[in-house]
C-alpha cells in the first residue's frame, strides 16, 4: 500500500481508522472464535476487515446478521473503554507462523512477506519486507501500523459499522468468498453525523438513480455490463461537453484528429502496452492470420499521426485532441454505474513538445483543469504527483532512473513555479513517466477521481518520433498525455451527483418547457416554442391532455430550468409567466426579455438561473 504524505490531522484520522479495524477484528473473533481473519486496512472514510466464517450445515457461506453487527459494535465500545495499549513488535517468519498457526490467510501473507515485494495486505510493494505485529488486549494482528497509543483514543461515539459485503480473497473469484464488514470512523460524534448526513444526501444524488429518472443513460444485459447506452438526454449532454472542449481547445491551439476503434496487435506491442496491459484489454480477434485489438487507449494512434510527416522545432508544440472511444475489460465486480465502465469516450489529447517548452505546456494543462473547475463550480480539488520507485524499474516502470528523476523534477519545478499546491505519492506513476492525478469533491463533499496529466519520456522513442532542432539535428519530443474532462461516462456521472440532476441551463437536456393553461392557448405555446428553438434553445411545448398543474409537476420532476406558463393574459400581452426550477417566479415577463435571458445564460455557461 503506497504511503501518501498526510497532514497531522489526516495521520491522526488514519490511525483512528486503522486501530478501529483491529478492535473490530477482536470483537468478531470473540463472537466467532472459529473465524479465519484476512486483512483489515483503513480506507477513505473508514475501514474494513475480511472474515471467513466457514459454511453452514447446508454448505452455504456463513454471513453476518444485522443483530451480530450491533453486538460487534457494542463489544468494540467495551474494548475501547479498556484503553488497551497498541504494542508493536517485529517477529521472525517462524515466530509469525507459530503465532498465526490456525489462520491460513495470515500464513499466506507471511509467506509473501518472506519472499519480498508483498506487504501485509497482499499488495505489491517496493519497500523492504518486515514482519511485524500490533497487539491490543488479547488480539494480535500482522501489521506495520501506524496505530494510536491505546484503544481509548478511538472516539467511542465517532464510529459506526455500516454494512457487510462478499469479497473474494485477494480479489480473485477462484479464491474463497469472505465476509467484509465496512465501518466508518471519525474524530467526533459531530464529524460522524456530518458524514452520515452526506451519505444520505449521496443516496438521493446517486447518478444511477437520477440517470434513469432523467432519462440520461441505461444499461442493458443483452448489450453487456459496463457498456452504457446514452438516451437522447444523455446525447445532448455529450454534445455540450464536446462543444465546450472543442471551443476551449481551439483557443488553446489544439488540432482535432480521429482514430479507429481497433488496430493490429503490432501497434500495442510497439507501444509497450502488450503484454503488460493485456489483462485490461479485450481479447484479440483474428482475421486472415492477423490479430486485432479494440483500443484501450488513444495514444499509439496519435503517435502515428504525429509521425505522418516531418516535424521541425518550428512546428512544436503539436497538440492533438480527440474524444476517442476506448474499451477496457474491467472486472465485473469493479463495474459501477458510469464511474467504472468498459467503453468510454475520453477527452484525450497528446502534446508533443521540447524540454524547453515543457513547463509552459504542462502548466497550461493545469490551468485548463482550473478553468473547467470554475465552469462546473468545483471549489475543492487536490493535485497528486505520482512518482516511480526505483525497485520497480524494468518491471512496473520503464528502466531509466536518470529520466525518471529528471522528469519528476521537471514536474515539481513546474508546479512550484506555478504556485499550484500538490501532494506527492510514491510508486503510483504511469509506466512511462510521472503524472498529476486530480481528485475533486462534489457539492456534498463526495470525492471523485477525475483525470490525469502525464509525462511520457519513453514511448515517443519507441515510435521513432522526432523533430529537427535549430542545429538541424533530430531530437525526440516529450509527450504530455492529458484528459481534463475525463471521460463522458465519469464526467457525466460526477455532474449528475454534483448538481443532483439540476444542471446549469447550458448543460440541461431540456432548457425550457412552454405550458399552456388550456387547449385554447396551445397555438400560442407552440409559436413561442418554435421561436425559442429557432434561437438555439432546447425547448418543447407540452400540448398533452394533462391539466396545467400536472404539466408543471412533470417539468419539475425532470428538473427543467424554465417553465413558461401561458394563458389569455400572456397571449394578449406577448408575455409569459416564468417559473424557474428554483421556485422563483416572474409574471408578465415579455417574451423578448425571456429569450434574451435564456440566450445569455447559455452563451455564458452561467451557473445561476
Amino acid at each position: 500500500m503506497s504511503h501518501v504524505n498526510r497532514s497531522p490531522e489526516d495521520e491522526q484520522l488514519y490511525k483512528i481508522r486503522h486501530s478501529a479495524a483491529h478492535v473490530m477484528a477482536q470483537a468478531v473473533l470473540e463472537l466467532h472464535p472459529e473465524a479465519k481473519i484476512a486483512i483489515g486496512p483503513p480506507i477513505d472514510n473508514g475501514f474494513y476487515y475480511d472474515f471467513d466464517l466457514g459454511r453452514d450445515e447446508n454448505g452455504k457461506v456463513r454471513t453476518f446478521t444485522s443483530e451480530e453487527l450491533e453486538q460487534i459494535e457494542k463489544r468494540m465500545r467495551q474494548i475501547i473503554g479498556g484503553k488497551h495499549a497498541f504494542v508493536y513488535r517485529q517477529v521472525s517468519g517462524d515466530e509469525a507462523r507459530q503465532l498465526f498457526a490456525d489462520q491460513p490467510y495470515k500464513l499466506e501473507l507471511i509467506a509473501g512477506l518472506e519472499r519480498g515485494g508483498i506487504d501485509e495486505y497482499g499488495n505489491e510493494t517496493q519497500e523492504k519486507p518486515v514482519i511485524s505485529t500490533y497487539k491490543q488486549d488479547v488480539f494480535e494482528d500482522l501489521c506495520r501500523g501506524p496505530h494510536l497509543e491505546h484503544t481509548g483514543q478511538i472516539p467511542p461515539d465517532g464510529f459506526k459499522l455500516m454494512s457487510v459485503a462478499g469479497a473474494y480473497w485477494r480479489g480473485d473469484e477462484n479464491n474463497p468468498m469472505l465476509q467484509r464488514i465496512y465501518g466508518t470512523a471519525w474524530r467526533s460524534k459531530k464529524d460522524l453525523g456530518a458524514h452520515l448526513t452526506m451519505l444520505e444526501e449521496a443516496k438521493k444524488r446517486d447518478h444511477r438513480k437520477i440517470g434513469r429518472e432523467l432519462e440520461i443513460f441505461i444499461f442493458d444485459e443483452e448489450v453487456g455490463p459496463g457498456l452504457p447506452l446514452w438516451l437522447p438526454n444523455g446525447g445532448v449532454m455529450i454534445t455540450e461537453l464536446e462543444r465546450l472542449a472543442a471551443e476551449t481547445e481551439l483557443r488553446a491551439g489544439y488540432q482535432r484528429v480521429k482514430s479507429p476503434h481497433l488496430s493490429k496487435e503490432d501497434l500495442f506491442l510497439r507501444s509497450g502496452h502488450l503484454p503488460y496491459y493485456a489483462e485490461s484489454m479485450y481479447p484479440p480477434m483474428e482475421l486472415e492470420g492477423v490479430r486485432y485489438y479494440v483500443k484501450p487507449m488513444n495514444c499509439p494512434f496519435h503517435h502515428k499521426i504525429y509521425a505522418a510527416k516531418p516535424r521541425s522545432y518550428r512546428d512544436l508544440p503539436v497538440r492533438l485532441a480527440e474524444y476517442g472511444t476506448c474499451y477496457r475489460y474491467e472486472k465485473s465486480g469493479e463495474l459501477f454505474g458510469l464511474m467504472r465502465v468498459r467503453s468510454m469516450q475520453m477527452n484525450d489529447a497528446h502534446i508533443y513538445c521540447s524540454e524547453e517548452q515543457f513547463e509552459q505546456e504542462f502548466m497550461a494543462v493545469i490551468d485548463l483543469y482550473r478553468y473547467y473547475f470554475e465552469v462546473f463550480n468545483v471549489d475543492k480539488f487536490v493535485m497528486r504527483l505520482s512518482t516511480h520507485h526505483r525497485k520497480g524499474l524494468g518491471k512496473k516502470y520503464v528502466d531509466n532512473e536518470r529520466l525518471w528523476l529528471k522528469t519528476e523534477d521537471m514536474v515539481r519545478r513546474a508546479m512550484d513555479n506555478g504556485g499550484v499546491p500538490y501532494v506527492e505519492v510514491p510508486d503510483e506513476a504511469a509506466f512511462y513517466g510521472p503524472k498529476i492525478d486530480v481528485q475533486i469533491w462534489s457539492a456534498i463533499g463526495r470525492e471523485f477521481t477525475l483525470a490525469t496529466n502525464q509525462v511520457d519520456f519513453a514511448v515517443p522513442s519507441r515510435f521513432d518520433l522526432v523533430y529537427t532542432n535549430r542545429e538541424g539535428k533530430e531530437e525526440t519530443p516529450l509527450c504530455i498525455h492529458r484528459a481534463p474532462l475525463s471521460t463522458h461516462e465519469r464526467m457525466i456521472g460526477f455532474l449528475i451527483e454534483h448538481f443532483a440532476g439540476a444542471f446549469p441551463v447550458w448543460l440541461a437536456p431540456l432548457q425550457a418547457r412552454v405550458i399552456p393553461i388550456t387547449n385554447d392557448h396551445n397555438d400560442y405555446a407552440a409559436r413561442l416554442a418554435a421561436a425559442l428553438q429557432e434561437a438555439g434553445v432546447r425547448v418543447e411545448a407540452d400540448l398533452g391532455a394533462d391539466r396545467m398543474n400536472a404539466k408543471i409537476r412533470n417539468a419539475q420532476l425532470m428538473k427543467v430550468p424554465y417553465m413558461l406558463v401561458v394563458g389569455d393574459q400572456e397571449m394578449a400581452d406577448s408575455t409569459v409567466a416564468l417559473r424557474k426550477r428554483d421556485g422563483s417566479r416572474s409574471n408578465g415577463l415579455s417574451f423578448a426579455d425571456f429569450q434574451a435571458l435564456v440566450k445569455e445564460k447559455i452563451a455564458s455557461r452561467a451557473l445561476t438561473l
